[in-house]
């Protein structure tokens, strides 16, 4: 997979390396640790901290998940107050050149480590497999229409619209769509307490 994802909403590819940065700092990891961390090579973390390359959802989702956190919180600030509206032009969306989009529907609120969000993957579209999440993390899937192949720990499981699905975050997952229509769905993530994670068996994702 490459590196020319599409972040939308406005935030500059700077700024979302300035967080990276942070988080990164923040849990005293070098980049050569991050990058073995998360299966990512050592220079597109490089140049996701340098604003010099769109990361892939997925190369975004394994850097927050060797973070111990979430996309959302590597795109947004954290929200003061009880109550937040999310308005539609608001919310953060990622786009993959692979075919497919999420949206982030839930604000980032302190120190909770939870994300909601509303995927739509195009049809013939395989989205890739997303590393294990902290232990203890959760994820609650909902199908909205189409169809999807939801993959744990290599076991594939077909859903269809109003279909819905609970499994462990700290395991292997993957989504695809072998359709010939949209398939959108919401996923409700709860992350577990942050903490070091084994570096991915695959190859490591590069440019």
């Amino acid at each position: 997979m490459t590196g020319e994802g599409v972040l939308s909403s406005g935030l500059s590819m700077a700024e979302l390396g300035r967080r990276v940065r942070g988080e990164r700092r923040a849990r005293g990891l070098s980049i050569e640790r991050l990058a073995e961390l998360s299966g990512i090579s050592r220079s597109m973390v490089s140049d996701v901290e340098r604003g010099a390359r769109t990361p892939t959802v997925l190369v975004l989702d394994r850097l927050a998940t060797a973070l111990g956190t979430s996309i959302a919180r590597l795109l947004d600030e954290p929200a003061h107050g009880a109550m937040r509206v999310l308005r539609h032009a608001e919310q953060r969306v990622l786009r993959d050149p692979s075919g497919w989009e999420r949206r982030v529907l839930s604000p980032v609120l302190g120190d909770v480590e939870f994300e909601f969000m509303r995927t739509t993957i195009g049809p013939g579209v395989d989205a890739g497999e997303f590393a294990p999440h902290a232990p203890g993390s959760r994820e609650y899937l909902a199908v909205e229409r189409g169809t999807l192949r939801l993959t744990i720990d290599g076991r594939p499981y077909a859903l269809e619209a109003g279909d819905s699905a609970y499994y462990p975050g700290d395991c292997r997952h993957a989504f695809a769509n072998d359709g010939d229509a949209d398939c959108v769905y919401y996923l409700a993530m709860q992350l577990g307490a942050p903490g070091h994670h084994e570096p991915p068996r695959k190859e490591q994702l590069d440019d």
